[in-house]
Formats: structure tokens, C-alpha cells, sequence
């Protein structure tokens, strides 16, 4: 079983050498490869100002965290949701810079970044040259990130969630071999004795516009157009 938490961060800054702090904590928990449902989300007293840029990006003020919870009273409850798996972030060194800037403080064991993917990493491998921020690979993958009218820590893990899905190969991953193995039994039976397939006809999708013009057509056409047996009517 592959244990994934796909996780983001809001922050004051964008420096934790120089002082800034974890505001917000999003995560979302993936079991090979599918979102459970399970979610932690948090926001945290950085007991320091955010920043006029910070602000700017995700919207949390100084008054609204002001009575929030400080790192060290949510420290234990986050470390246990995220032990025992593999972090999923975009741009993980700073996420995983800040993080471990307040496991630090508090003298708490750090991420190890060797139990880390790095989404934005991957995305560039993938994509070389293109833009990849998670907008950008939204527009890409037609995910709807409409309600990202700002960053959120919880609702931009759910929307890489999806991205890092489609970075992986796709929402197919999460069916591995769509075909059972029974069904797959009947098929080797059915080779095996040289048993005819059935012949599958595509469903109809045609106007009635577009099946008048089709027939005008095969009226001037010589011969028979083996096309005339797909469309009904004909």
C-alpha cells in the first residue's frame, strides 16, 4: 500500500531564514494513487506580521490569525497525519524549507527530503520550457480551478492532488488493468479457439442536416462505399 499526503503551505514571506512563518497547512491523503477523503487542515499564530506580497497572494491578515493556534500546539497532531508517508508538493524546498524551519524550533524530527515528490519537478521534466505553476498545469490538464480566486493551503493540495494524477499518467492509473481477470480468461478462450469477434458499430451522432448531406453525397458517389453500412437510414 502507497501512502501519499499531498500537501501545500501558506506563509508570510517568502523567507524562513529571515523570519517568516507557516500561517496555513493543507493536506490531502492519497492511498495508491486515490484520494480517501481524509484531509488535515490548519491555520497557525506565526506571532510575526505577514507580509504586504503575502497578503497579497492568499488573504490571511494578521487579525484573522490572531487567535489562531501557535506551530508548536499543532506540531504533534500534523506529524502524525504526514508519518509514515510520501509527501506529494509543488516547489517542495519551500515548503519543506518552512516546515522544517518549525520542526526546528520546537525540536521536533525534520522532513527528510528523500520522502518527498516534488510535483514541480516532475512537471518540468514533462513539460520542459512551458510554464508550470499549478495554474498553468490546471489550464493544461482542463482541471477547474475556478475557486482558486486566491491560494489556499487545503484547496490548492485537493487541486495538485488531481494535477499530480495526470502527471503520473492520467485518472486511468487509479483503474489498474481495466480489463478483470476473468474477462481476460474469456478473451484467451476465444483466441485460443478462433472464435469470431462481434462486430462493433460506433453509436450514430449525426444531425438529420448531416445525414441529408451524406446522402447527397453517396447519390453522386460510384460504387459502394463500404462508410454506407455505419450510417442508419441508409
Amino acid at each position: 500500500m502507497l501512502r501519499e499526503i499531498v500537501l501545500d503551505t501558506e506563509t508570510t514571506g517568502t523567507d524562513h531564514a529571515a523570519g517568516d512563518r507557516v500561517i496555513e497547512i493543507g493536506c490531502v491523503e492519497m492511498i495508491n494513487h486515490i484520494p480517501t477523503g481524509e484531509s488535515y487542515h490548519v491555520y497557525i499564530n506565526p506571532q510575526c506580521p505577514v507580509s504586504a506580497g503575502a497578503l497579497a497572494v492568499h488573504g490571511l491578515s494578521d487579525e484573522f490569525l490572531a487567535d489562531k493556534p501557535l506551530f508548536n500546539d499543532i506540531a504533534a497532531s500534523f506529524a502524525a497525519f504526514i508519518r509514515d508517508a510520501r509527501l506529494v508538493i509543488h516547489n517542495a524546498p519551500f515548503d519543506v524549507g518552512f516546515l522544517n524551519a518549525e520542526f526546528r524550533r520546537i525540536g521536533l524530527d525534520l522532513i527528510r527530503m528523500e520522502d518527498v515528490l516534488d510535483t514541480l519537478s516532475m512537471a518540468r521534466r514533462k513539460h520542459p520550457g512551458a510554464p508550470n505553476n499549478l495554474d498553468a498545469l490546471c489550464n493544461r490538464y482542463n482541471i477547474d480551478n475556478t475557486r482558486r480566486t486566491r491560494h489556499g493551503a487545503l484547496l490548492d493540495a485537493e487541486i495538485l492532488a488531481e494535477v499530480y494524477i495526470e502527471l503520473i499518467g492520467g485518472k486511468q492509473t487509479d483503474l489498474g488493468l481495466a480489463v478483470t481477470q476473468a474477462r481476460a480468461e474469456v478473451l484467451g478462450a476465444e483466441a485460443r479457439a478462433g472464435a469470431p469477434r462481434e462486430r462493433r458499430i460506433p453509436p450514430q451522432r449525426l444531425t438529420d442536416a448531416e445525414r441529408e448531406a451524406h446522402a447527397r453525397f453517396l447519390a453522386d458517389f460510384k460504387g459502394e462505399p463500404i462508410w454506407r453500412d455505419y450510417v442508419a437510414g441508409n
